[in-house]
């Protein structure tokens, strides 16, 4: 029985979404009830292979994994980070299946699982935005029958990843990310600015490893050696940092901790030019009465750190376990 609130999840299986999609098989407040599998950080190809590899290990065979894109919509070839996610979005290790998954086209399974819960969706996209804003031209009034989108980009007056001023899901597709800000609504982002900082400590990821280990949960022993393969490679590139930043892990946590957020309401435009520009997030900051007249959205500028940390270490002890 779906009691927690419904989340279409749309990833592109770097290491922070699968620790963020197990994240949500362990929470009790948040119910999956679709999984597109997007190229990103790693190919589609690949990803579909570890979405399927977490659907075995979970038992969590009845949610749809639906097909997503498999490239951008600026018809350039994906660039992939093994260096900082595994072949696999695994880091180190690789997935084994039971069997061999077919090559599948089912993208119009996402109308079907919006259809099934018309108005109660959540839709949290942490990868490129190009499934969404695909299903925004193929599905225009789809956007009328979700609930709310939490999207994870940009970089709003502060240092981008991906160039010094954009931030990668918005840089890899900018295209995408400009048509799905122009036409959604009901949207919440959250750029570098906040996800930045939600690394988790590394006694926290020990704490949780002995648990799991002492507990028998082979699931949960996923956790530490992905994020340790994650965060030495973040922080052979910058040592002042502590870990690798759980950008997705933040976006989904909050789809049930909003509250625990401080939130600005601002005209937002995503820079379709190339060049240094490409995939800047522009918002209107200027403290006028009339500001540019570019789609408002919700954008994040802050969050409780400590509570997330508590949060996330209660979740995965006493949730669900596989």
């Amino acid at each position: 029985m779906i009691i927690g609130k419904k989340v279409l999840f749309i990833g592109d299986f770097g290491i922070d979404d699968i620790v963020a999609l197990l994240f949500a098989y362990y929470s009790k407040d948040i119910d999956i009830v679709g999984v597109v599998v997007d190229y990103g950080n790693i190919s589609k190809k690949n990803a579909t292979i570890t979405a399927r590899y977490i659907q075995e290990i979970t038992q969590l065979t009845d949610i749809p994994i639906i097909g997503g894109a498999d490239r951008p919509l600026t018809g350039e070839q994906p660039t992939y980070f093994p260096e900082i996610h595994g072949e696999y979005g695994l880091g180190p290790v690789t997935p084994e299946l039971s069997e061999p998954i077919p090559e599948f086209e089912n993208f119009y399974e996402i109308l079907t699982v919006i259809n099934q819960y018309p108005n109660e969706i959540s839709i949290v996209n942490v990868g490129r935005l190009t499934s969404l804003a695909t299903a925004i031209v193929l599905y225009p009034n789809f956007l009328s029958q979700v609930k709310e989108f939490y999207i994870m980009g940009g970089a709003f007056l502060f240092p981008g990843n991906a160039t010094p001023i954009a931030e990668a899901n918005f840089y890899s597709d900018h295209y995408a990310a400009n048509l799905v800000l122009s036409n959604a609504e009901k949207v919440k982002i959250f750029p570098l600015n906040v996800t930045n900082y939600a690394i988790i400590p590394d006694n926290i990821i020990n704490q949780l490893d002995q648990y799991f280990k002492r507990t028998g949960d082979s699931v949960g022993q996923l956790l530490k050696p992905i994020i340790t393969y994650y965060s030495e490679w973040y922080k052979k590139r910058d040592p002042s940092i502590s870990g690798g930043p759980m950008h997705d892990l933040l976006t989904l946590w909050a789809v049930k901790n909003s509250n625990h957020f401080q939130f600005v309401d601002k005209p937002v435009k995503i820079s379709t030019e190339d060049g240094v520009a490409r995939g800047q997030s522009i918002g209107d900051f200027r403290p006028y009465k009339e500001l540019e007249m570019y789609p408002i959205h919700t954008i994040a500028i802050k969050f409780d750190y400590q509570f997330y940390i508590e949060n996330v270490y209660d979740t995965f002890i006493n949730g669900h376990k596989f």
